[in-house]
């Protein structure tokens, strides 16, 4: 597919994130408009709260501050509105003088969580990452449990720290024991670490009860963002047995502002690798359902002029889609919500500079990274903004997210 030409000229030019081909769905405000629905053209972005109100759009929920209404309508909602939009913002639109008004410098706006997010799970899905933790601590030969070739394997993690791109993270604190030490202590995190991640958001529910083949997983999925698991390594190292994350992981989660949908990405679908051992019949996938999304994380230091890009990777990397996932989610009978999230663990590929953690880029601290300011980490230090990016290259045009970052606070006063 090529460029989709609009009216709104910043939307044509090959390096915007948003060209019409994206439109992703976002909520955002103003200092004179409570948060309501909107979608991304070029540097502008659209109302449509007030393009429902005014008429001009069907009442699918948009004068709401989440996207929540309007993914439960369903995937033709989903492609009526797209289809609508196309006409409104298309190169030589008879409507272009009636929309503009609706629009928004983005720069001008604040953005905010795009949607009420129900529930979530965080994956353990990527090939590469999970044999690099493994062999860290059990060695090669036993690096990957022995059910991971055949179950993606996942955890149940905190709606209630999801938060935003742009919303500062403070380092938590926790229980840790040293390796030499009798008893644990207590006290801030000193081994703080992000993971680079996708998103997939459910936009339509299941039923108790009732598992779902990957086919439907795939339909149920309204779209994706980009996603960091902050994770504190060594308030982990001390909890996660036997049970797995707990608090290491549940202090704060950060997402894009923008949700793409599946129709944005639908050119850059890939298949997931070949099995390495066959998988279940519930499992097995009918069509492609990765997708091709360059990915990148940088790391701006306190005060420095310029970030340091520390990795590039790429979602097709995964060994799980979002939909096997999914379809694995609902397997049991679980329930699936309009608004559950679904992270796909950490995206590392198979060069070190492609590793999406800096557990692995520093080899879990024992070999620090050199900024481009001559300092060096191997884990996250208090005033670092960790920033994660993403798109996906098409013929003239490119499909973006929006950055998802955020800044590390000093751990906070403990009564």
């Amino acid at each position: 597919m090529s460029l989709l030409r609009s009216w709104v000229e910043t939307a044509n030019d090959p390096m915007c994130p948003f060209p019409m081909n994206n439109l992703p769905f976002g909520v955002f405000s103003t200092a004179g408009i409570a948060p309501r629905c909107c979608t991304a053209i070029g540097d502008r972005v659209l109302d449509l709260g007030a393009m429902e109100r005014g008429g001009l759009l069907k009442r699918m929920g948009f004068t709401e501050p989440a996207l929540n209404s309007f993914m439960e309508k369903g995937p033709e909602a989903w492609e009526a509105i797209r289809a609508t939009l196309f006409g409104y913002l298309g190169e030589g639109s008879p409507s272009a003088g009636m929309i503009e008004p609706y629009l928004h410098p983005m720069d001008s706006v604040r953005l905010h969580l795009p949607f009420r997010v129900a529930e979530y799970t965080d994956f353990y899905a990527g090939r590469q990452h999970a044999f690099n933790v493994g062999t860290m601590f059990r060695g090669p030969e036993n690096a990957l449990p022995p059910n991971w070739l055949h179950i993606p394997i996942g955890y149940n993690g905190r709606a209630s720290t999801i938060v935003v791109s742009g919303t500062d993270i403070h380092r938590p604190v926790g229980q840790t024991k040293a390796p030499d030490a009798d008893v644990p202590g207590f006290g801030p995190c000193k081994r703080l670490d992000i993971e680079l991640e996708m998103g997939a958001v459910v936009g339509q529910p299941s039923t108790m009860g009732a598992p779902v083949s990957v086919a439907e997983a795939d339909a149920m999925i309204f779209g994706y963002v980009l996603l960091n698991d902050w994770s504190a390594r060594d308030i982990q190292a001390w909890e996660y047995q036997p049970l797995g994350p707990f608090q290491a992981k549940a202090f704060a989660t950060s997402i894009s502002p923008w949700v793409v949908t599946k129709a944005a990405l639908e050119p850059f679908r890939r298949s997931t690798p070949p099995r390495e051992v066959p998988l279940l019949p519930y499992l097995e996938e009918p069509g492609s359902m990765l997708y091709d999304i360059d990915l990148s994380v940088t790391i701006g230091p306190d005060g420095a002029k310029n970030p340091t890009t520390i990795s590039r990777t790429n979602y097709r990397e995964m060994y799980y889609s979002a939909a096997q996932q999914l379809a694995h989610h609902a397997s049991s009978g679980c329930a699936m919500r309009v608004g559950d999230l679904l992270g796909s663990g950490t995206i590392s590929g198979p060069e070190k500079d492609s590793y999406g953690s800096l557990l692995e880029l520093t080899w879990g601290g024992k070999e620090p990274l050199t900024l481009g300011d001559g300092t060096t980490r191997t884990f996250i230090e208090d005033g670092d903004r960790l920033t994660l990016q993403g798109e996906a290259r098409g013929d003239g045009y490119r499909i973006g997210f929006g950055d998802c970052t955020g800044r590390v606070l000093p751990a906070p006063d403990f009564p």
